[in-house]
Formats: structure tokens, sequence, C-alpha cells
């Protein structure tokens, strides 16, 4: 078994497999996202539990599709199972993920608290990836996924997405 840093653990033969499919909206693996919850092994039937980011998500069964077909063409029966309970959160994205968003061009959760009091028109300060200034505004609640927030840099202007906190 894999353990990852979010405690899931997977079955060390999957675990490739899975790490190689990504959101079809960012290339960062839903391993690294925190979506597979449960991997395991029984014979050749490879059980994955899977969670979207959002349980509105349109890439759901889009992820699922990948997972099924990543799973058959490395010669596993797979049964894919989609779940939101317990709901997905930003605290599942590894380390790995969150370098992956923010080379995406995507700034990674910060803290739940900062986007809550965002959510109340509190200002939410967050660094720009392009030229690391901290003085960025929100612009909207929503980006270009519902769970993420558009940003802009009042520096040098360019905007941005932040992937919103979700516990």
């Amino acid at each position: 078994m894999v353990v990852l840093e979010n405690k899931v653990e997977i079955d060390k033969k999957l675990f490739p497999v899975l790490k190689a499919v990504n959101d079809p909206e960012i290339p960062v693996s839903i391993i690294d996202m925190g979506m597979v919850r449960e991997a395991v092994l029984e014979e050749n039937i490879a059980k994955v539990k899977i969670t979207p980011t959002y349980s509105g998500c349109p890439a759901t069964d889009m992820i699922a599709f990948d997972v099924k077909m990543a799973l058959e063409q490395a010669g596993f029966n797979p049964e894919v199972e989609s779940v939101i309970d317990p709901p997905w959160t930003t605290d599942w994205i590894t380390e790995e993920g969150k370098k992956a968003l923010e080379k995406f061009g995507i700034v990674a959760p910060v803290d739940a608290t900062s986007d809550k009091k965002a959510l109340m028109g509190e200002k939410h300060i967050l660094k720009c990836l392009n030229c690391g200034s901290t003085h960025t505004e929100m612009v909207s609640q929503f980006g270009s996924t519902a769970c993420k927030a558009q940003f802009r840099c009042l520096d040098c202007g360019e905007p941005f997405d932040y992937f919103k906190c979700l516990i």
C-alpha cells in the first residue's frame, strides 16, 4: 500500500495508473488533487472510489471514465464509484498538487478562514503568480469553474484563478 499525505491508502499496483490520470480541467493528477478516496485490488478487480472537487462538478463522469479506461489499459477489471460523503476538501490536495496548480497558473488554496471572510466582503490577499505582488483584488467569487475565484494583480494587471478552500 501507498499511504498519501491525506491518509488515503492506495494499492501500490494501482498507484502509478491513477497517478497518471489528470483532472480534465487542470493538468493535475487526481491523486494529487485528493480525489482518490480508496483504491484496492481484489484479485484483478480494481475497486476505486473517487470524490469530485465539487458535488455538482460537470467533469465527474469524465474523471470516472478516464479512471476506468486507464485501469483497463493497465490490465485491471475496474469498478469505479463516485462518492460525495465525506465531501471533498482542499485539505486533501497534496503538496505536489499545490505546486502543480501554481505551475499551471492557479493559486493553490491558502486557508479556509480567509476564504470565509472574503465571502463576507473582507479583503483576501493573495500572491500574484506572475510578479509576486500581494497587491491583488478579487474580481469575482467564481472563476472559470465554480471551485475557483477570479483575482487580478493591481501591480502587473494580470488576472489569475484561485482554487477556493473547501472544508
